[in-house]
Formats: C-alpha cells, sequence, structure tokens
C-alpha cells in the first residue's frame, strides 16, 4: 500500500467549493481514466474504498460565494491519496505518470492546481504487523483532520462523535477486505468495547455536513448534492487491563493502517482523513 502527498498551488485565484474533497477526487479519477479506463472504473465502480483522498491544507481565503473558498498563488496546498487496493502499482502508475510527464496541471473547471512536489511511502500487511509487535503498552492518538462520516450499520445514519466501537469497526472493514486471507482479524465488536477507551479531546472536536457526492434529481431537473454529516478532532484510544498479546498488535496495526486507509465512509471523496501517533504508556 502506499501514500502519496502533493505539494501544489494555484496558477491564478481559485475559487473551489467547502468540501474540496469530492472536488479533487472527480478530477484525480478523470485523470486516471484518461490513462487507464480499466482502473478508473476499478476505483469507482468498487464497494468498498481501497483509495482515501484528503481535503485540501492551507492557508484559505474568504469568497463571495456561498460555500466556497479561495485558494490563492502566493499560498502553497497539500493533500494526501492512500492507496490499500492489492493493484496499487497500477493505480500510482496512472496518478503519478500525467503529473510528471504531463503539464504536471490538476485542472478543476474553475482553474487548475499546478504539482511542486510529489512525495510516497509504501508499506505493507506484514510490515504494519512487524512494527506492531514492537510496542509493548501503547495507546493510539488519532487526529481526524477531514470530516469523519461513519455509516451505522447498512443505514444513511452517520455518526457524530469518535467512539471506539465505531471508528475501530469501521478501520477493520477496510483491513479485512484488501489484507491476505490469512491475516483477517477476528475482532469483534464486543471485543472494541471490552478492550478500549476513548479520551476525546473536547477542546478539538468539532462537528460538519459535508457534500460527498452529487446526483441528478429527475424531479428537479438537476442534479443535487448528497450530504453526510461528521467530526473532526482529537481523540486518544487506551486499552484497558489485561488485553490479550494478539489484540493488542491487532489494535495498533490497525491504527497505523488508518492513514492509508481513512475512517468512515466516503475516505475516496476527502472524508476520514486521520494522522495517528503511537505512544508508550509508562
Amino acid at each position: 500500500m502506499k501514500m502519496i502527498e502533493f505539494s501544489c498551488s494555484p496558477l491564478d485565484k481559485l475559487e473551489v467549493p467547502n468540501s474540496d474533497g469530492y472536488l479533487l477526487y472527480s478530477t484525480l479519477l478523470s485523470m486516471i481514466n484518461q490513462e487507464s479506463s480499466e482502473i478508473s472504473s476499478r476505483i469507482h465502480d468498487s464497494n468498498f474504498s481501497s483509495i482515501s483522498v484528503s481535503s485540501l491544507n492551507g492557508r484559505f481565503f474568504q469568497s463571495n460565494r456561498p460555500h466556497h473558498k479561495i485558494l490563492k498563488p502566493t499560498e502553497t496546498y497539500t493533500f494526501k491519496v492512500g492507496v490499500t487496493d492489492p493493484k496499487e502499482k497500477e493505480i500510482f502508475k496512472a496518478l503519478i505518470e500525467p503529473l510528471i510527464f504531463g503539464e504536471g496541471l490538476i485542472k478543476f473547471d474553475s482553474g487548475s492546481l499546478e504539482v511542486k512536489e510529489i512525495s510516497s511511502n509504501e508499506t505493507s500487511f506484514e510490515k504494519i504487523l512487524d512494527k506492531a509487535g514492537d510496542h509493548e503498552r501503547p495507546e493510539f492518538i488519532f487526529q481526524f483532520n477531514s470530516p469523519t462520516c461513519i455509516k451505522f450499520k447498512n443505514s444513511s445514519v452517520t455518526e457524530m462523535f469518535p467512539q471506539r466501537i465505531n471508528v475501530f469497526n469501521s478501520i477493520i472493514s477496510k483491513w479485512d477486505k484488501v489484507c491476505p486471507d490469512e491475516l483477517v482479524f477476528g475482532l469483534s465488536r464486543d471485543d472494541l468495547g471490552r478492550n478500549l477507551i476513548e479520551k476525546p479531546n473536547s477542546k478539538s472536536y468539532r462537528t460538519h455536513s459535508v457534500v460527498v457526492n452529487r446526483v441528478f434529481d429527475e424531479n428537479k431537473g438537476h442534479k443535487r448534492p448528497i450530504i453526510m454529516q461528521g467530526f473532526t478532532g482529537k481523540c486518544t484510544y487506551s486499552m484497558s487491563k489485561g488485553v490479550s498479546e494478539e489484540i493488542k498488535n491487532a489494535l495498533t496495526a490497525l491504527s497505523i493502517f488508518s492513514e492509508y486507509s481513512g475512517v468512515g465512509s466516503a475516505v475516496s471523496r476527502g472524508c476520514g482523513s486521520v494522522i495517528t501517533k503511537i505512544r508508550e504508556v509508562n
């Protein structure tokens, strides 16, 4: 699996929606489609998100247009793309080559971002598990950077709080769908509830409504936004006493993996981008 980070600046003043993750996803998918329609269809039509796209990070300016913001060419903006799909090399190639050997532009209808720098790192499920085994008494610090929208089972209702069971169950489902069969975790919701304790940072906690898609409304004759609710902020997850070595290693591995996979729904559309840190408890 890979994590790719882009640094870019607009060619001119650029106006984008506040929910810019969906715009980034649509544009990147279009770029991939020009290189390989098969890979583009695989990403778009998959029953689960095997790529995660963060929202833009940087200094934004106020727009006169509702629900929009301004990017300026004097500023640098970053975003990340995590790839957990088993065909990661093909996706990486289809995404990176147009930017390196082409114009180096991410083109929106309202303007373009010029890519200044691309960096990447990669790992594997086996490496993550090896790294997880190095920790004796870890706790996990999650910084939810973009709105994290975790659906309740198969409903359209989303959670508004970084509750331990919901967060880690979401990561487990992403891990189990892309990992080798022998590395599937057998953790239940009860295992998560008994062995984890959440400690949210109340000062950083925020709730959000974010656009994750646009669909054509036949009754109204135009596209309408699909909106999800979610949260951002910092939350620390520690383990209860007596947790087994197997569960400890699994929870540690999932925390590492979450940076690549994202957390919750619509991770390819800018939602659920996280940064995690693991520290030892004395």
